[in-house]
């Protein structure tokens, strides 16, 4: 399998050919705003130093973690000044995962799994280390006869090692030392989150908070790397996606989602996922 150095190609190449694909980056790409897209992403950390922001949790980025994203939740790798994040990232559609699976074994478990003591971290030990390179390497290096096989077993070796340490083990339960992020901040996403179907203002959250408008914003943009209204959208779109794949009207998609009007929300969710919500939706149904 071709190894990509770059996150965007890995993740295109993933969505064009329903398949799975492997990035290894060594250098910055341009950081991309919060986003979301229509694929698992397995996000392995060699170096740490950064952080995450998943949805409205914080997570400081160390060696050897790994982070389980899917196909709804919105997320930002922060950008810290002269620290450069060597990771392989794995982009994985879900149909094919779906395929891969057994009434038995359900390869999209990490995914799916969602409780509300979850965290999207997992921290490995020195010897899931290894065998998580071990497979990653197995497949990027299979290049003679049965190659194909190869790279499909030794993938699907790969789920197995990231699932049964979900499944198994207590490392997805997240404590008071998974998400650290500054309180004032913490406090902010947690309003956000609970009435994002509601209109949010800036000024609003300022008068909530008796904060300034300026502060805030500068607050949030300096702990999470992105700002309070991109933020805001990317969560709205989060929601919108998955009640769109549960079968919900568009219309009423746009309204539980708290935009103000039809023509913003097409417009915003159009630019983030690259159709129309009409268009997901006939997708994500048939």
């Amino acid at each position: 399998m071709k190894k990509y150095a770059s996150c965007k190609q890995a993740i295109s190449d993933c969505l064009d050919n329903k398949y799975f694909s492997i990035a290894h980056l060594y250098n910055e790409e341009k950081t991309m705003d919060m986003h979301i897209h229509d694929c698992y992403e397995l996000f392995y950390s060699l170096s740490g130093g950064k952080q995450f922001l998943i949805d409205n949790k914080f997570y400081d980025i160390e060696p050897g973690d790994i982070f389980v994203i899917n196909q709804y939740e919105s997320h930002y790798l922060t950008r810290l000044e002269q620290v450069v994040l060597e990771r392989i990232v794995i982009p994985i559609h879900p149909e094919y995962l779906k395929m891969l699976s057994t009434d038995k074994t359900i390869l999209d478990y990490c995914f799916s799994h969602r409780p509300n003591n979850f965290s999207h971290r997992i921290s490995l030990t020195k010897e899931q280390q290894q065998r998580f390179l071990y497979f990653v390497n197995k497949i990027t290096s299979a290049d003679h006869y049965g190659s194909d096989i190869i790279e499909c077993s030794a993938f699907m070796e790969l789920m197995i090692l990231v699932n049964s340490i979900c499944y198994n083990n207590s490392q997805c339960i997240e404590t008071s030392s998974t998400c650290k992020y500054d309180q004032q901040v913490e406090q902010i996403l947690a309003y956000i989150n609970k009435n994002i179907h509601n209109e949010i203002t800036i000024a609003l959250l300022a008068s909530h908070f008796y904060l300034s408008e300026s502060y805030i914003c500068r607050i949030f943009k300096s702990i999470t790397g992105t700002t309070i209204n991109k933020y805001i959208t990317a969560r709205r779109i989060t929601i919108a996606k998955a009640l769109l794949a549960a079968g919900n009207n568009v219309n009423s998609v746009c309204e539980q989602c708290g935009f103000n009007d039809y023509s913003n929300f097409l417009k915003a969710f159009t630019k983030a996922v690259g159709i129309s919500p009409k268009k997901y939706a006939q997708i994500s149904i048939s």
